[in-house]
């Protein structure tokens, strides 16, 4: 068989192509259905969570086994970044309000010297 389903006596593997394909096309058929079930959905989600119950020590392993090996080459640990990164944050956020008060003080230092400056011209005539 050839792609257009004649038989062609020059193609020995046409017909295993074509079988091929119809088989991965009722696999896939049949995959869609199964996986589209609450059942799937549910199973998954248990072995998911079973899953994620049992890796957790592995991870704190890991993580202890990284944050020392971090220390050993003196390199910061995530909590270390995480605790600059704060401290960064509250430090910029000191310097916008410096800078708020700072331009509230020169607007005021400006209105003020145009006040006098007002009244020296009148105090001269």
């Amino acid at each position: 068989m050839s792609s257009n389903g004649e038989f062609n006596p020059f193609d020995p593997t046409g017909m295993f192509t074509d079988m091929r394909n119809a088989s991965m096309d009722a696999w896939a058929k049949a995959m869609v259905q199964f996986v589209n079930t609450d059942e799937y959905a549910k199973a998954s989600g248990q072995m998911l969570d079973s899953w994620l119950s049992n890796s957790a020590p592995m991870r704190k392993v890991m993580e202890a086994t990284m944050k020392q090996t971090l220390a050993n080459l003196s390199l910061p640990s995530r909590d270390d970044v995480s605790a600059l990164s704060e401290r960064l944050t509250n430090i910029e956020m000191r310097l916008d309000d410096m800078e708020a008060l700072l331009e509230k003080y020169i607007k005021l230092n400006t209105k003020a010297q145009r006040g006098r400056q007002a009244k020296t011209p009148s105090q001269e005539k």
